[in-house]
């Protein structure tokens, strides 16, 4: 009688320790803690990062890394920002899918360390409102412009799949965003695969007709990337952005207004355009490692331009995705 009155007592005390023990929150390994900071950390982020934008503009990351020089470089895309990161010049950025892509293919040394959840309807093919474009089909031998290497490169390719065409059967013309709208406005193209912001000013400022946007074709996924260096040098770091990149969208989804004139000011984006290319964000976009699924997802990205020869050789996108020791679980 005693004995099983000791057992009880046993559980009764054992019982709630080890579901403490295994409750979510523990179940995530502590933070990995850098023998000592960087001296610098140069970040690049173009207009649609929203998060990253939102840590520019309240000082967070001064106030994270006070021992850390933070640098902030503005990139109208993501492949002149994926070069500068692989010529030295910055050690932590966000792009689009297909950057990565194209920046792997030439051998660029650089790693995902993070991504945000998709956004499909953040990009779209564009064609002007009286076009004779009126399906995917339409696009045969027209003058397309877009970004080389971009996330609406992607989108292109997998529209052209969607119709039965092949990419010879398009005329890409690659122009970075500002040249790509001034030769969509004049005439000197007959669509536009482009990106938000971009997009959505230029759906208020000249009503294009959108014939497709990247829902059941891209899922428009943003990575967080760094230089290898950075990354084997200083993952406590790396994690650390990761986690304030979070906790700025968490201040995004309560501080709508405010954050909106916040992209505003930086970006010289009226406040219209910004509640626009807000509204295709999804909702939340918290920031996580890579998980399987995301890498198996990309490297459908990187098989897709290897098919049609916009790559030079295949890649396998988990050879340069980092997995940090002692990490918290990455979203699968």
């Amino acid at each position: 009688m005693k004995i099983a009155f000791l057992h009880r007592r046993l559980l009764l005390v054992t019982l709630p320790l080890l579901a403490a023990l295994l409750s979510p929150g523990l179940l995530q390994a502590q933070p990995l803690t850098d023998k000592k900071e960087p001296e610098q950390i140069r970040i690049g982020f173009q207009k649609s990062a929203v998060n990253l934008v939102v840590l520019k503009q309240r000082n967070t990351l001064e106030q994270r890394f006070k021992n850390s020089k933070i640098v902030w470089l503005e990139f109208p895309a993501g492949p002149q920002l994926l070069e500068a990161l692989s010529a030295g010049s910055l050690d932590f950025g966000m792009t689009g899918d297909s950057p990565p892509v194209f920046a792997q293919a030439a051998n660029k040394d650089l790693l995902y360390v993070g991504a945000e959840p998709p956004k499909p309807e953040s990009s779209a093919i564009l064609v002007q409102p009286a076009s004779a474009i009126k399906t995917l089909a339409d696009l045969k031998g027209k003058r397309i412009a877009l970004q080389k290497g971009s996330s609406a490169h992607f989108l292109l390719v997998q529209a052209v799949k969607k119709a039965g065409l092949a990419w010879t059967d398009i005329q890409p013309i690659y122009l970075a965003p500002a040249d790509a709208r001034a030769a969509f406005e004049r005439g000197s193209v007959d669509a536009w695969a482009i990106w938000d912001p971009y997009y959505g000013a230029a759906e208020l400022s000249f009503k294009p007709r959108v014939l497709s946007t990247g829902r059941g074709l891209s899922n428009n996924n943003s990575f967080y990337l760094a230089a290898r260096g950075f990354a084997e040098n200083y993952p406590g770091t790396v994690l650390s952005l990761l986690d304030e990149l979070t906790k700025a969208d968490r201040y995004v989804q309560q501080n709508h207004r405010e954050v909106a004139q916040l992209i505003s000011d930086v970006s010289g984006l009226n406040l219209a355009t910004v509640h626009l290319f807000l509204s295709r964000r999804a909702n939340p976009s918290p920031t996580s490692v890579i998980s399987p699924a995301m890498a198996i997802d990309q490297q459908r990205v990187a098989d897709s331009f290897k098919e049609i020869g916009l790559i030079p050789r295949a890649v396998k996108v988990a050879d340069i995705v980092w997995y940090p020791k002692n990490a918290p679980l990455a979203q699968q």
